[in-house]
């Protein structure tokens, strides 16, 4: 994707990372309403779920992890698809600059509007997430609120469709 030239105005945190299209039976897609709870100005969005890969794991093995702790939906490796979507991103979070190398993948649930429980969230996921909601396709594709990815209605239809996503580098904050 080329060299990146970041500002230097806050600590660098560099990580690896995969976010969820999750998808109930109906086709509804998960968001979560999220803020930087330390930085108001920032605004809120709704956010696919997700978080970073530790060094022992594949993004499949980081996928079903994240959605078990953000939501306590544990998943079976059938209900994973590839990770077909590709992107870099920078933004400010409680106090650093982040540069995340994310990978998209869809995760297909069998039941309509699973229950989310968010008890194994850890503190600032606590803290960040004051909501979620199970959205129509077609109303993130005409949504004029914020997302993260901020092209996630321009691209969530194609990525759906099975589209091979590398997507030019995001300065989301």
């Amino acid at each position: 994707m080329g060299e990146v030239r970041l500002p230097a105005d806050l600590p660098l945190v560099e990580r690896r990372v995969v976010r969820l299209v999750v998808l109930d039976a109906d086709g509804r897609v998960l968001l979560f309403h999220t803020r930087d709870s330390t930085d108001p100005s920032l605004g809120t969005c709704w956010e696919l779920p997700g978080g970073g890969i530790e060094s022992d794991e594949t993004r499949v093995d980081a996928a079903r992890r994240e959605l078990l702790e953000e939501t306590g939906i544990a998943t079976a490796l059938d209900q994973i698809g590839p990770s077909t979507w590709r992107r870099d991103v920078t933004y400010r979070y409680r106090g650093e600059r982040r540069l995340q190398h994310e990978w998209v993948l869809a995760i297909r649930l069998p039941d309509s509007r699973p229950e989310i429980d968010p008890s194994r969230r850890d503190e600032q996921e606590g803290e960040d997430c004051f909501g979620s909601r199970w959205w129509e396709v077609d109303d993130v594709v005409r949504s004029r609120d914020r997302f993260y990815p901020g092209r996630l209605p321009e691209l969530l239809p194609g990525f759906l469709a099975g589209d091979e996503i590398d997507e030019p580098f995001e300065r989301w904050s």
